[in-house]
């Protein structure tokens, strides 16, 4: 049975339940309006099995149809152009969801996103991020949490060169993820199809790949 959370929040950040066979193009408003981060995300679709939903602006629903129906196989490549920013990219990948975080132990400490040290893509989050130092105070690890909305977050995370190899980044998922169940939302992971490092993060902290594919149109 699948989580409430996860339904409420994909019919909040989509604009509509991925329900009935095939490919449904939705208006959002959200779709012309900034994201967690201040910045657009003009298409954004999860497909579940059967069924898949994107979501665009409402005023791109037209072309966004036309062009289903008349190149679906060239949908992904045309999509940038298609909501006006053709010089964007694309993301495609697994769309992970966990309810039940792999029991590893806490390794990071939240602290704000403005603390000295950290990499420029952890400031980009306005709540305070998780993080792992060297006993100098270095750098290692860190996770943030994306709030789409109060029912779904989405988690990021990144590992220091150096630091690779050790466990840091599953245990920084699964530590982030309990709060997001405490915090009474559904916890959710995406990465690229190819990034076969960040899928075994997201498998061994508990978030396994069931067949769920998120795509759409990010900003470089």
């Amino acid at each position: 049975m699948l989580d409430r959370r996860l339904h409420l929040h994909l019919a909040t950040w989509l604009g509509q339940w991925p329900a009935g066979p095939g490919l449904h193009v939705v208006a959002s408003q959200r779709r012309a309006e900034p994201a967690w981060d201040g910045r657009l995300r003009p298409a954004l679709a999860v497909q579940t099995g059967r069924s898949a939903v994107l979501s665009v602006a409402p005023e791109r629903v037209a072309a966004i149809r036309s062009l289903v129906r008349r190149t679906p196989d060239r949908l992904l490549a045309a999509l940038p152009e298609a909501v006006g920013l053709p010089d964007w990219c694309v993301h495609d990948g697994p769309f992970r969801w966990s309810r039940s975080p792999a029991p590893l132990p806490d390794v990071g400490e939240w602290t704000e996103s403005t603390a000295p040290g950290l990499p420029p893509w952890l400031r980009l989050f306005d709540r305070p991020v998780l993080v792992v130092r060297a006993p100098d105070g270095s750098y290692l690890a860190g996770a943030g949490i994306k709030r789409h909305d109060a029912y779904g977050q989405e988690l990021a995370v990144g590992t220091a060169p150096a630091a690779r190899g050790r466990g840091l980044a599953r245990r920084l998922v699964a530590q982030a993820a309990r709060r997001v169940l405490d915090e009474g939302a559904v916890p959710t992971y995406l990465h690229e199809r190819d990034n076969h490092a960040s899928a075994r993060v997201a498998d061994a902290a508990g978030f396994p790949d069931r067949g769920w594919r998120a795509y759409g149109v990010y900003p470089r």
